[in-house]
């Protein structure tokens, strides 16, 4: 949810005693069982369950499975109610939060409902609906820990076609919020959130400063819409780990247990990182009716909206985990995380390339059932290679290439195999090249390729491999944006999954800021579907009077290499004729130079 400075003067400043008694009231919830009613409840009691086990490493901190009695509210030694006008929370929304069982409440069975009811005619007025957050804001993780917030929750069970204006989430914000530093500086986490009924899901950051800033408010830095099968009819997983224990520390989102966004601390400036992470923080459920974020995808409520759909909520727990990583890069840095990364094609769309390079061993590669397949990670500039890791899943290569290259067209094999036995292979070799390929030609088995973990070790240096690659991660903005889900950053977070597009309308702009002055000799524009037949690259050093070192009225889209001569801090593509009806849309924006 996005979050407002408004807002603030809303929520109390808590005392020492109050936030003491709090976390009392809550240890006394830790590990939870699941105590079940009798008659009329049964059907519902078989359906809840306990909270999990704690996922291998970590202990669990903190459980509520919400076992009150029937048409009870909250227990408000642990939750506090959020009520009032949706309007004060500046999101937009149209419905006022109640603390009344017909909003929220216990259904006897171990879950908690959070039901929006409509009155009157209008669709846009009447509204009333449910939102809570924990007394305690101390759920957080350590210098070199990570934490876990993980729930089980039904979406509203509604569609596109009557749940226009419905807007669930599970969210976080920082502890500091509550002590007077605004929003989003404290930092803002969206575990889940989903619009007008579209069985999707969305991961968020929010940090930085509104509007605007290194986290593109109020969009902020996320997955953008990732499917969710089923997730209005039954109960799915929703989880996010903040993982300070590796370099860089990074935040991961999960849907029933499956690894689909990875923030690194990298994307933003340390004290930016810094202030929306290094801290505690509280958990918020709500389900809103309108705003903003639905607006961004056809708006509502509308005359089709239903009333008395809800969000139902099984159980919600806080794990946590002393020290460790889930990274296993090669001997010495892993020169190869968080670098751009292709492949020749990816089984499905939660499998892609960017997964093998994400330091993250819970999440993998997976390429198309035939041969060959390859994958390819871009490392910025020329290396002396000496070292590779191949963590690979059970669909390993039976024979494959280690391959170098300066351009990523032309390639020299420096190690090669037929006899691949998979598992983690660790291959000391020799050799130079700004881009560095696995080239499968003979699968073990009757699937793909698959890799959790591709690690490069090396050294700068070693021939002509170029310039460094400037832009990525660095703070990017945009004329417009099409929607919340296709904001300016993502041209420039090194995931060709995620992309920005504009407005439907003519010039639209690009600007990524390198931080300072650089000497600039390619960009590289990965286009979508929707590109540019007229536009020009241009850079400036104040990000007001720019200079064009790149045009052409006759572009092809696609994926499109410019050398170029210019300097300057600021670089855009300023798009002047569109090429369809739709705006402009970059998978990806990148900036080499010196």
């Amino acid at each position: 949810m996005h979050n407002p400075d408004q807002e603030r003067p809303r929520r109390r400043v808590w005392t020492a005693a109050i936030t003491a008694a709090a976390t009392v009231a809550l240890v006394g919830l830790t590990a939870v069982a699941y105590a079940g009613t009798s008659g009329s409840d049964s059907a519902a009691v078989a359906a809840a369950a306990a909270a999990p086990a704690p996922p291998p490493g970590f202990t669990l901190t903190w459980s509520d499975e919400f076992n009150g009695a029937a048409g009870t509210g909250v227990n408000t030694g642990t939750w506090k109610y959020d009520t009032g006008p949706g309007s004060s929370f500046g999101t937009g929304e149209i419905e006022t939060m109640t603390n009344s069982t017909a909003n929220v409440f216990q259904d006897g069975g171990g879950h908690l409902v959070l039901r929006a009811l409509h009155s009157g005619t209008d669709p846009r007025a009447g509204w009333t609906s449910g939102r809570i957050e924990t007394q305690a804001a101390t759920f957080g993780a350590d210098a070199g820990d990570v934490v876990r917030m993980e729930s089980s929750i039904q979406q509203p069970n509604v569609t596109t076609a009557n749940g226009a204006g419905y807007w669930p989430a599970f969210w976080m914000l920082g502890s500091t919020l509550r002590s007077g530093t605004p929003w989003p500086t404290s930092g803002e986490v969206d575990i889940l959130e989903d619009i007008n009924g579209r069985s999707s899901v969305f991961g968020t950051l929010h940090c930085g400063t509104n509007p605007g800033g290194p986290c593109n408010e109020s969009t902020g830095l996320g997955s953008g819409e990732r499917a969710c099968a089923g997730c209005q009819t039954g109960y799915h997983t929703y989880a996010v780990e903040i993982d300070r224990s590796k370099s860089p520390e990074e935040i991961r989102w999960y849907l029933d247990g499956a690894n689909y966004f990875t923030l690194p601390a990298t994307r933003v400036d340390a004290t930016t990182w810094n202030n929306a992470v290094h801290h505690p923080f509280f958990i918020i459920y709500d389900l809103a009716m309108g705003g903003g974020f639905p607006d961004a995808f056809g708006g509502g409520p509308n005359a089709s909206t239903i009333s008395g759909a809800q969000m139902n909520i099984d159980w919600v727990a806080v794990y946590n985990k002393k020290g460790g990583t889930t990274t296993t890069p090669p001997p010495g840095n892993n020169i190869a995380q968080g670098k751009p990364t292709t492949a020749s094609s990816s089984e499905n769309a939660t499998l892609g390339a960017g997964n093998a390079t994400d330091g993250n061993t819970g999440t993998r590669w997976s390429s198309a059932f035939s041969d060959p397949q390859w994958l390819q990670v871009d490392l910025g500039q020329s290396y002396n290679i000496t070292s590779v890791n191949l963590n690979w899943e059970a669909a390993y290569a039976r024979a494959f290439q280690i391959q170098t290259s300066n351009d990523g067209t032309n390639w020299t094999s420096i190690y090669s195999t037929t006899t691949g036995t998979g598992g983690n292979q660790t291959l000391n070799v020799t050799g130079s090249g700004r881009y560095v390929r696995m080239y499968g030609t003979q699968r073990a088995t009757a699937y793909g390729y698959s890799l959790y973990e591709f690690g490069l070790a090396g050294t700068p240096g070693g021939g002509t491999g170029g310039a460094n690659l400037l832009s990525q991660g660095h703070p990017t903005t945009a004329s417009s944006t099409e929607n919340a889900g296709t904001g300016a950053a993502l041209a420039t977070d090194g995931n060709t999954g995620t992309r920005w597009s504009s407005a439907f309308s003519d010039p639209q702009w690009l600007s990524v800021d390198l931080g300072a002055t650089h000497s600039i000799s390619k960009v590289n524009l990965n286009w979508e579907a929707a590109y540019a037949r007229a536009f020009q690259v241009q850079t400036s050093n104040d990000g007001t009077t720019w200079t064009t070192i790149y045009s052409t009225t006759t572009g092809t889209g696609g994926n499109q290499t410019l050398n170029v001569t210019g300097s300057g801090r600021y670089v855009r593509m300023n798009g002047t004729q569109r090429a369809t009806a739709y705006g402009y849309s970059l998978w990806e924006f990148q900036v080499y130079g010196t």
